[in-house]
């Protein structure tokens, strides 16, 4: 394993950082993202650039931009020497769209295309990765936000997007850390990076001014750490979860949590001072709070503070009605490291852990190792769903389900924010609701990436 990357070991900026990029509503030929290696300079100048994967030669991916309502069309191109597939995370499209290999479609082989093209119903901030052995392509670069704006934004000064990840490098050589799939990985808490940063460079730098008011859309496209970050220098409230708004903008006290795969949309007043320094801290493994995202403050923007922010217009479908007669159903969450298995089915047989561990899998959800022939449960168009999910592990999942929103079912019977992705503690049950609206197969999995990839994925089917 190597060994950590500290800040003054690691103090210079990558270049490179993705720029946004309007779409066309309209194009006769959908315009290429294509797939390649690059080389990013995600260490010191004194150290060689890391070999990347990316799309279009960008760590991240350029920012895509597309009214609500509008039509994207992009043509994958692989340039890589393996297969790939893009995943749109958090649109609810139509399932031919949502680019999960061996499931929705083909992988796109080295050297072929495939075209996207679905429209943009919810508004919010999304983004899109690679989802075809994601563990490994997501890691090596294969990420870039998607942004869905409203027909009538938010009143600010500047709308930024923040795509956090780390990378897990060796310090000698400052290439990727191999294996991708080191049995510790696997089974403990993921790959997680010794290099933590955003927008692809490792000590992100955004200018402000006083009184500026700035929507910050923030998305953890890490594969495995957990977020906790807090503002400095800010005043601000959370209005989006996952791309969903809130019903009322909630004031941000404390830190925030944020979960591989989860966005959170704030809008922020820089009440720090013209001289000093605002930003985003975030918690190391210290337990300290440190600077994440630096935020220089020159000048004024206004000479005093606005009032609070209105709620956003809300999507279309965020209802979950029905709770009363909703389908009940049960998903419990085993394996990994310090636990295990006692046995589970995998490729339609049951094995005990020891056998399970020697083909590179460590985990289950309700019994079943890793993609079946058959759906973890067979849905009607329209139906209420309540899924209990229980986790017996000891270590935190990210749970995301492709093609709907859900909602928490709190312990009172009463609804949380919508959400694409939610994150379950060990022995804390929780239960979510959704709608099943999106005809289709769809898949469930933990995002913590090494999780899926050693056997936390299934799927549901929507007639």
């Amino acid at each position: 394993m190597a060994a950590n990357l500290t800040r003054r070991g690691f103090c210079t900026a990558m270049a490179g950082a993705s720029a946004a990029l309007a779409l066309p509503v309209s194009a006769s030929t959908p315009m290429p993202l294509t797939a390649r290696m690059a080389k990013a300079q995600i260490a010191p100048p004194q150290y060689a650039m890391t070999d990347v994967w990316s799309y279009d030669g960008k760590i991240p991916g350029s920012t895509l931009r597309i009214p609500q309502g509008g039509r994207l069309k992009r043509r994958l191109v692989n340039d890589l020497p393996v297969p790939t597939s893009i995943h749109w995370h958090g649109i609810r499209i139509d399932n031919a769209m949502d680019g999960v290999a061996g499931l929705t479609q083909d992988a796109v082989p080295p050297g072929e295309i495939f075209d996207y093209d679905f429209t943009t119903p919810d508004a919010g901030t999304y983004w899109y990765h690679a989802h075809t052995n994601s563990m490994e392509q997501v890691a090596r670069g294969l990420a870039g936000p998607l942004i869905v704006e409203e027909q009538e934004p938010p009143d600010v000064d500047r709308d930024e997007v923040i795509l956090f990840d780390d990378w897990l490098l060796n310090p000698d050589t400052a290439q990727f850390s191999e294996p991708f799939n080191h049995p510790m990985m696997l089974s403990h808490a993921g790959r997680i990076g010794n290099l933590l940063g955003a927008n692809g460079t490792y000590d992100p730098v955004l200018p402000a001014k006083r009184h500026e008011r700035l929507r910050l859309r923030l998305i953890n496209a890490a594969n495995a750490r957990i977020l906790d970050l807090r503002l400095h220098g800010l005043k601000g409230w959370t209005i989006a979860l996952d791309g969903m708004p809130l019903e009322k903008p909630e004031p941000v006290d404390g830190a925030i949590t944020l979960a591989p795969a989860q966005r959170v949309d704030l809008i922020v007043d820089v009440i720090a001072d013209t001289g000093e320094e605002a930003g985003l801290l975030h918690l190391a493994n210290d337990d300290s709070w440190q600077v994440l995202v630096r935020m220089p403050v020159t000048g004024k923007a206004a000479t005093h503070t606005r009032d609070a922010p209105l709620a956003l217009p809300p999507n279309p479908r965020m209802d979950v009605p029905g709770l009363d007669t909703a389908q009940q159903l049960e998903m419990t969450m085993e394996g990994g490291a310090m636990r295990g298995l006692s046995s589970a089915n995998y490729q339609g047989r049951d094995m005990g852990f020891r056998e399970l561990m020697q083909k590179g899998q460590f985990w289950a959800l309700a019994g079943q190792v890793g993609m079946t022939e058959t759906p973890f449960a067979q849905l009607n168009m329209g139906e209420t769903v309540r899924l209990k999910l229980m986790n017996d592990t000891v270590f935190a999942h990210a749970m995301h389900l492709h093609g709907m929103h859900f909602r928490q079912v709190r312990a009172n019977g009463s609804l949380g924010p919508m959400r694409d992705t939610i994150l379950s503690l060990p022995n804390q049950p929780l239960e979510i609701a959704f709608v099943a609206h999106n005809p289709g197969k769809w898949l469930f999995h933990c995002h913590m990436l090494a999780h899926a990839a050693s056997g936390m994925n299934t799927w549901i089917e929507v007639a």
